[in-house]
């Protein structure tokens, strides 16, 4: 498919299914409204799954990794070697999200979508791999057009892979050294917002890096100035590799019926890119946490997403994600499994009785 037929093909949530999921909510055995956003949420997972009674027990987190050239401009403190020795510490099972994952149970799916460093081959691994690493965007645009729309209809395939071998929740996660530099220019245009408030310290900048590194993002936009009109060119301009492949997994996702949940900034950037391309895929996403990372909290708030989590973080990998997806779980399953007053043989709440009149 192209990206236009992608775009094309994803329809809106079922309102019938969530006018359904409403109904049984205020019938399931307890006051209205006292699950909070549990309820919330699962209403949006039967809008999602076409049903007043969904079934979300199975999560594949995808996982992005990529390089970027603008780390030539000193904006992180880590080497981009980093990059790709992580992709292999998440393969071999040693990092944070592989920890969560296993814990879990969920499957991860670890993607080559530009790293630097070519990776062994291995069979938890996908590779993409647009190229070896986006160009200097302080320089120019970091990637061709042609690229950024490969990785995004790669993201695309990867996400209705999931979603084939029985995914009901398809989860987002990143590992980019330079990386929220790339998310901190995106959500610069594409919400209108200065590069000074969407650029944050990411792997720990101190406060005269954290002025270098605003003034790379202002660069770049500058330099490339980005159509905030056409998500492909701020993708192309600004963007990266990995980004582009989890743009392509948000899609993919919607056009699957899957619910899709974001991990942090970077993610965040790519549901920002995606929505601009197709606005009907906020139906199907769900905010799994709010990074530490200030940008984050701008692109959410354009989207109109309320986090699940905010345990300030901002590790990246999807590890908020991740930890999301069981309360989404939950939600499904609250809304699916619970009896209802009638089933249970439980009374319900009393009518309201009208106020006496007044002596």
């Amino acid at each position: 498919m192209t990206l236009d037929e992608v775009v094309a093909s994803i329809r809106p949530a079922d309102a019938g299914a969530m006018r359904a999921a409403m109904g049984r909510q205020q019938r399931l055995t307890k006051p209205p409204g006292s699950l909070g956003r549990l309820e919330e949420i699962s209403i949006q997972l039967a809008g999602i799954f076409g049903t007043e009674r969904p079934i979300a027990r199975d999560t594949t987190l995808i996982v992005a990794a990529a390089d970027h050239g603008v780390v030539a401009q000193g904006v992180t403190g880590y080497p981009q070697a980093v990059t790709a020795q992580m992709a292999l510490n998440f393969l071999a099972g040693g990092a944070a999200i592989s920890v969560m994952a296993r814990t879990r149970g969920a499957n991860l799916v670890i993607v080559d979508a530009g790293v630097a460093t070519p990776l062994p081959p291995h069979p938890d691994l996908r590779v993409v791999s647009a190229g070896r690493g986006t160009r200097d965007m302080t320089q120019g645009p970091a990637m061709t057009r042609e690229q950024a729309e490969a990785c995004i209809l790669a993201g695309v395939d990867i996400a209705l892979d999931a979603a084939e071998t029985g995914a009901h929740i398809i989860a987002t996660g990143d590992m980019g050294i330079g990386n929220t530099t790339a998310a901190s220019a995106i959500t610069a245009a594409l919400t209108g917002n200065p590069p000074g408030l969407t650029t944050g310290r990411g792997t720990g900048r101190s406060d005269p890096e954290l002025q270098h590194k605003i003034a790379c993002v202002e660069q770049s936009l500058d330099v490339n100035q980005p159509d905030a009109n056409d998500g492909i060119d701020v993708l192309r301009t600004v963007g990266g590799f990995e980004i582009g492949v989890l743009a392509g997994v948000v899609l993919g996702g919607a056009l699957a019926g899957r619910a899709v949940v974001l991990d942090g900034f970077v993610s965040g950037a790519a549901g920002l890119i995606a929505c601009s391309l197709c606005p009907t895929v906020l139906d199907f996403l769900i905010a799994g946490h709010r990074s530490a990372e200030p940008g984050h909290r701008i692109a959410l708030n354009h989207l109109g997403l309320q986090p699940l989590l905010d345990l300030e973080m901002r590790l990246g990998e999807g590890t908020g994600a991740l930890l999301a997806t069981g309360l989404v779980e939950v939600a499904a399953a609250c809304l699916s499994d619970m009896a209802t007053f009638d089933e249970a043989g439980v009374s319900d709440r009393e009518p309201a009785h009208p106020a006496e009149p007044s002596a």
